[in-house]
C-alpha cells in the first residue's frame, strides 16, 4: 500500500467531551480515518457519531468490547475516566490495537507500567494524548532551548494550568470522584505543567519534589488546586530549579516561562494556542534596564510559527505515520512516547506524595 493511500483506522471507546475534539482530527488527518465508536449504551454511541456529523459513516458499537473485536479497527483512542485506562489499555493491546491513551494516563506508575508492558509485548504503538507536543511552535521552542549560544544554560522553569469551574462541575464532574478521577487537577491540569518543565529539561527527571501547602481538596479528599517545586540539584550538568501551579479554583491559564542563562522564552498558550492557524511566544535575548532603571532596553521578540493542520490532527498523524511503520516495513513502535509519559506520571507520582506526607520533599 503506499504512503498516500494508508489510514489507520481508529475506533473510539467512550464518548466524553474531549472525543469530539479527536473524532474532528482523525477526519482532518490524510493517515487516519474514524472507523468505530463505542459506548456504554448503542444508543449514546449513535448520539455522538450523530454530534460529530458521521451518522451512518462510522460503525456504531454498545459495549467496549465490541470496538476492540472489530478486526478492521487497527487503533483505539481512549479517553475514559482514568480509573478505568489500566483495564481498557490491557485488553486493547492484548487485540493488537495501538493505543492513543488520553491524559493522565494511570492513577499511578505502577498502572502505567502495567498498560506499557502489554503494549511492548503485543508490538503495539503507545502515545499519551498531550496534543501540545506536537505542535511545531514546540519544536521551534526546542531548537532555540538547545542551542547554547542564544539561550544557555536553563536555570528557572514555570508553568501554570489552571481554569474557573461553576459550582456544577465541583459537585458532578467525573474530574472531582474519587472512584474515576482521583488525581483531580493533579492528573487533569498538573500533568501539562509537570510535562513542560520536563521537556524543558529534555526529560531529567528532578532529584526533588516537593508539593506547597496552598494545596486544596475537595470534601472527598480529590486535589483542587496545588503548587510544587522541582529541583536538579548537583547530579545534574547544571543547579535549576521549576515551579508548576494547577488549579481548578483561578482564571484560565496556561503559562510557559523558561529563563536561561542569555535568554527567556514565554508563552501565554502552551497548551492550547489561542488560534488554530498559527501560534506564537515571546524570546528576550540581551534584555537589560535602561539608564537609571527606568525602563527596558529592549522588548521581547514575538516569534509567530505557522500550523497547516490542528495540533490534535499532528498527533494522530504521527501516531498513524507510527503505527503504518510498524504494519507495512516491520518497524519497532517508537519508544520515545511510552518514555516521556512514564517520567511524567513518575513525576506526578512524586507530587502525590509529596501532598500525602505532609508536603515533604521527595527525591527521586
Amino acid at each position: 500500500m503506499a504512503e498516500s493511500e494508508f489510514q489507520l483506522r481508529f475506533g473510539i471507546i467512550g464518548c466524553a467531551r474531549i472525543a469530539r475534539k479527536l473524532a474532528r482530527a482523525m477526519s482532518l488527518t490524510p493517515n487516519a480515518t474514524l472507523y468505530a465508536v463505542g459506548s456504554r449504551s448503542l444508543a449514546k454511541a449513535e448520539e455522538f457519531a450523530a454530534l460529530v456529523g458521521l451518522s451512518g459513516a462510522v460503525k456504531t458499537y454498545g459495549s467496549y468490547d465490541q470496538v476492540l473485536d472489530d478486526p478492521c479497527v487497527d487503533a483505539v483512542y481512549l479517553p475514559l475516566p482514568t480509573s478505568l485506562h489500566v483495564h481498557w489499555a490491557v485488553v486493547a493491546a492484548s487485540k493488537k490495537k495501538h493505543l492513543l491513551l488520553e491524559k493522565p494516563t494511570a492513577l499511578d506508575a505502577a498502572e502505567l507500567d502495567r498498560i506499557l508492558e502489554a503494549c511492548r509485548s503485543n508490538g503495539v504503538q503507545f502515545m499519551d494524548g498531550s496534543m501540545w507536543l506536537h505542535h511545531p511552535r514546540t519544536r521551534k521552542m526546542k531548537d532555540l532551548l538547545s542551542d547554547e549560544r542564544v539561550f544557555g544554560q536553563i536555570n528557572y522553569v514555570y508553568s501554570t494550568s489552571t481554569m474557573t469551574v461553576n459550582p456544577e462541575f465541583l459537585q458532578n464532574n467525573i474530574r472531582v470522584k474519587p472512584d474515576l478521577d482521583a488525581l483531580g487537577a493533579l492528573g487533569d491540569l498538573g500533568w501539562y505543567c509537570i510535562g513542560a518543565i520536563l521537556w524543558a529539561k529534555n526529560y531529567e527527571l528532578p532529584t526533588a519534589v516537593e508539593a506547597l501547602p496552598d494545596t486544596t481538596k475537595n470534601p472527598a479528599g480529590v486535589i483542587l488546586s496545588c503548587t510544587a517545586t522541582f529541583h536538579w540539584g548537583i547530579s545534574s550538568n547544571t543547579s535549576s530549579a521549576a515551579t508548576i501551579h494547577f488549579s481548578f479554583l483561578s482564571h484560565t491559564s496556561m503559562d510557559l516561562a523558561i529563563s536561561g542563562s542569555n535568554a527567556t522564552i514565554h508563552a501565554n498558550d502552551f497548551i492550547i494556542p489561542y488560534e488554530e492557524g498559527s501560534a506564537g511566544f515571546e524570546l528576550s535575548c540581551g534584555a537589560k534596564f535602561a539608564e537609571l532603571h527606568i525602563g527596558w532596553n529592549m522588548e521581547p521578540k514575538v516569534v509567530r510559527v505557522e500550523c497547516e493542520l490542528p495540533q490534535e490532527a499532528l498527533m494522530v498523524q504521527e501516531f498513524a505515520r507510527i503505527a503504518q511503520g510498524i504494519r507495512t516495513y516491520g518497524h519497532q513502535p517508537d519508544g520515545k512516547w511510552p518514555e516521556i509519559s512514564r517520567k511524567t506520571q513518575l513525576v506526578l507520582d512524586a507530587v502525590k506524595k509529596s501532598i500525602d506526607l505532609g508536603f515533604k520533599p521527595v527525591q527521586l
